[in-house]
């Protein structure tokens, strides 16, 4: 599949009682992000699509889930997504080093998030001495 599901993401009102209520239904273990104490990282234990939770962004966002999609350029992907008569909800914006997000709605109003990775910096060889 070219541009996967790759992580989903709760926005909530009660950022407590969502960690104790999903741990709880499906023995998730969500522990807060590295340098991101408001934002919670969900842990499955299997290799799967990756989750997180976090409080609403403004007070007009809905509780909700919403699904993240691997693109190879989030703000290519979101001036298409407008070409296309989707709408920009949240414009591209980077994650503390690790990639990028941004959000849009399609025609019908339906959500959807795209995800790039950040490059990986690649290391010059170690010189030996001869």
């Amino acid at each position: 599949m070219p541009n996967p599901f790759v992580h989903v993401e709760l926005s909530t009102d009660d950022l407590s009682g969502a960690r104790k209520f999903y741990g709880a239904l499906f023995a998730w273990k969500v522990a807060p992000a590295p340098h991101m104490p408001t934002y919670l990282m969900i842990d499955t234990g299997k290799k799967s699509t990756g989750g997180g939770m976090q409080p609403r962004p403004m007070p007009e966002a809905p509780t909700a889930w919403l699904p993240y999609v691997e693109v190879a350029d989030v703000k290519k992907t979101l001036a298409k997504a407008k070409k296309l008569g989707g709408t920009i909800v949240v414009d591209a914006q980077p994650v503390g080093g690790m990639g990028a997000i941004g959000v849009f709605s399609d025609p019908r109003g339906a959500m959807l998030g795209v995800w790039s990775a950040a490059p990986k910096k690649v290391r010059a060889p170690k010189k030996t001495r001869r």
